[in-house]
């Protein structure tokens, strides 16, 4: 099993894997260049977008600057919108559905590691080169969601249809659809019915 096989399933890797780190090379190349770009350049950010994100619906719009570790291992649905300092660590698949919408400095971040010093310590090989063991765990959204700003998603969690995720949050565990939920760690606040203005 190769290392990226290792990773996607949620096994620990090695993350200086060179088929990995290539992976990660070109989605930072990518992203850099479209952070270097104007909103108005829609057709060079078109291109770059589906070198960078290209597992994503009709209408996507990152604003930008974004950082994404691999950018191929995150699915986006339909009418997907990013606001500025948009970050997603991919280690593990990232599924998010339609009509989804971040508002400032966002971030979903898939990795993990152990508790344990002894196994998240660096390690030397043989050949005086360092290395360390992680490990990740998916992140799923649903469709018709909505993230205030400055929302953390760690690995693991999915966060049902039609959510709102309050400003500020960091969501540690699964969120059930339609609620509105805030606060660190991020908890349910009440049901949501029908349409609702904040």
């Amino acid at each position: 099993m190769t290392e990226k096989e290792k990773m996607l399933r949620g096994d620990p890797y090695d993350p200086t894997d060179k088929e990995l780190t290539a992976l990660r090379v070109t989605a930072h190349r990518l992203f850099q260049e479209y952070n270097n770009t104007l909103e108005t350049e829609e057709e060079k950010r078109a291109e770059l977008l589906e070198g960078l994100l290209p597992n994503h619906g009709i209408n996507c719009y990152l604003q930008g600057p974004v950082q994404l570790d691999y950018g191929v291992f995150t699915t986006v649905g339909d009418h997907f919108y990013a606001n500025f300092n948009f970050t997603v660590l991919d280690s593990c698949p990232v599924v998010i559905g339609d009509n989804v919408f971040f508002g400032p400095n966002c971030s979903l971040v898939t990795a993990l590691h152990s508790f344990n010093p002894a196994e998240r310590c660096v390690r030397q090989r043989a050949d005086g080169s360092f290395y360390d063991i992680e490990f990740a765990k998916p992140i799923t959204i649903g469709s018709d969601c909505w993230f205030g700003t400055n929302v953390v998603v760690c690995g693991g969690v999915t966060i049902g249809e039609g959510c709102v995720i309050g400003a500020g949050s960091v969501v540690t565990r699964d969120i059930p659809p339609h609620t509105l939920a805030a606060g660190n760690p991020c908890r349910v606040i009440r049901k949501l019915e029908g349409p609702e203005a904040p």
